[in-house]
């Protein structure tokens, strides 16, 4: 026989089902208006729900849009994809289902994400809403986005941080809206409360539950692992809440060490998983110019303002149907193609072949690979001592896999006093976009393995692979042993890409690339 508590758990979890399993029936039907006027003066304060909101069914909405085209943007600069994305969420079209904002790199998702949040409320002035996000520096990315705007009032937003983080980590703009935050009973009652995922579990305890919040925001959506992702949602409404998930399922996802946890799918986010699902697909044949996703559930974005058109075709064709449109400044992405050690002038990217050695240290399990961090030190030099086309040490990023590398990488820099370049795994560079990327892939055995990701560790996983090619905006400069890298389809097709428009440089090729060559 179930227990109270049993009983509470299953129908909090039959009123999610539509959330988290989305159909696409729920496309369709007669047009829905939310009664919120006629509701019960004690359910109003139990749920704190807008009024007014109305839910739109599929064959109404290009109606309804046209009627909205008219509201005012805080950001003018919105381009018309970033724009329809506002409006529905701002217009709840989706409602109950979750509204997904497919963001590929450098396509201006946390831009839509700050403007969405603005006009919900102020276009509802009843709306409460929840800003979450996996991690400390993306949820303070966006506090402080929505500070840069100063469109809030004072005392409008309030950080929530987790009792545990050290106060010496906070930005100093956003201290200020962490003084409310630490009394939890205070911060409940903030219009826009802003906190991780996980610490959002704090208002739980205040005895809040389902339907005090209206909206609820994640960003970074595709790093959350899925019941870090189930906290917040437990806060909003099933029925006439609004949920918006923005990020990208083609980049890293979810850090899961347990390798139970990742058997049972806990690596893979819940904006991923729902993407999977038929509601949430894309279909070639439907929507017509909309693309492929549904335009009422999904809207990506493929406007990219980062990189330089030779940069961003092969991403843009291995991750993204080969929708991603060049919109970068010209004066930032043309900056480097007169570089002198460019193979081709005009064409920022060099791919340079080293067969090195991979090397362990002690009882450290990680690789390092000498000749590539000295070739990598080597471009380095060449980038900021150059005075014709000279790069601001903080405008260059290194990525490599490995933890050994990355030491071997610093004290190489140190030496020449290049300590200003930031070094790091893939992982600390998501999310970040600099002039010139230097990517070092370490692994150089060509032995023969059985299992082809045990020869290639990290290398082997298209995420970090499309990760690390998309963080540049004017250079890109790949250091590795074509001999091994060939066996990956990613860094194969990146060599090919790189060999048929004579960028390639270095050791010889591997026999089957050797026809590619003019």
């Amino acid at each position: 026989m179930c227990t109270t508590e049993q009983i509470l758990e299953l129908r909090v979890l039959e009123q999610f089902l539509s959330i988290l399993l989305p159909e696409i029936q729920s496309w369709t039907g007669e047009i829905v208006e939310a009664q919120t006027n006629h509701v019960s003066k004690e359910e109003s304060d139990s749920t704190l729900d807008m009024p007014g909101m109305v839910t739109f069914a599929a064959e109404t909405i290009r109606s309804q849009t046209s009627k909205a085209r008219d509201m005012e943007f805080f950001n003018p600069l919105l381009n018309e994809n970033q724009r329809s994305a506002v409006r529905r969420i701002r217009n709840g079209e989706c409602r109950p289902m979750p509204y997904i904002l497919f963001g590929p790199p450098g396509t201006g998702k946390t831009v839509t994400l700050i403007e969405a949040i603005l006009q919900v409320h102020t276009a509802l002035p009843k709306s409460r809403i929840l800003i979450c996000a996996p991690s400390n520096s993306a949820t303070d990315l966006i506090c402080l986005r929505l500070h840069e705007t100063k469109v809030l009032t004072p005392g409008t937003m309030v950080r929530v941080n987790a009792t545990c983080r050290c106060k010496k980590t906070i930005n100093d703009i956003i201290k200020p809206y962490c003084q409310d935050g630490e009394d939890l009973q205070k911060a409940s009652h903030f219009k826009i409360i802003v906190a991780t995922c996980s610490t959002a579990g704090l208002f739980y305890q205040l005895g809040i539950r389902s339907g005090h919040f209206t909206h609820l925001f994640v960003d970074e959506a595709g790093q959350a692992c899925e019941p870090e992702c189930l906290i917040p949602l437990g806060l909003i409404s099933s029925t006439r809440g609004q949920i918006v998930l923005a990020g990208d399922p083609m980049q890293l996802g979810p850090v899961v060490k347990s390798r139970l946890a990742t058997a049972y799918g806990l690596n893979v986010s819940m904006l991923e998983r729902l993407m999977s699902r038929p509601a949430y697909q894309r279909d070639e044949n439907a929507f017509g110019d909309s693309g492929a996703y549904n335009p009422l559930v999904v809207t990506k974005l493929v406007k990219n303002y980062r990189s330089h058109s030779t940069l961003l075709a092969l991403p843009s064709k291995l991750f993204y149907h080969e929708e991603l449109e060049v919109c970068a400044d010209p004066k930032i992405v043309n900056s480097l193609l007169g570089w002198e050690k460019l193979p081709r002038k005009g064409f920022p990217l060099i791919f340079h072949g080293v067969k090195g050695n991979e090397m362990h240290e002690g009882k450290s399990p990680s690789w390092f690979n000498p000749t590539e961090a000295i070739q990598v030190l080597h471009y380095c030099c060449l980038l900021t001592k150059c005075s014709s086309s000279k790069v601001s040490v903080k405008d260059i990023g290194v990525i490599t896999p490995y933890r050994k590398q990355v030491e071997k990488i610093r004290i190489l820099l140190q030496n020449v006093d290049l300590t200003d370049i930031k070094v790091g795994s893939v992982e600390e560079f998501q999310g970040q976009e600099y002039m010139a990327i230097i990517i070092s892939t370490v692994r150089s055995s060509d032995g023969h393995f059985q299992d082809v990701r045990c020869m290639l560790g990290f290398l082997a996983s298209s995420k970090r692979f499309n990760v690390a090619i998309t963080r540049t905006k004017a250079l890109l400069i790949v250091v590795g042993n074509p001999h091994v890298l060939v066996r990956e389809s990613c860094f194969g097709a990146l060599l090919k890409y790189s060999i048929t428009n004579g960028v390639y440089i270095g050791c010889d090729l591997p026999p089957e690339l050797q026809s590619l060559e003019k």
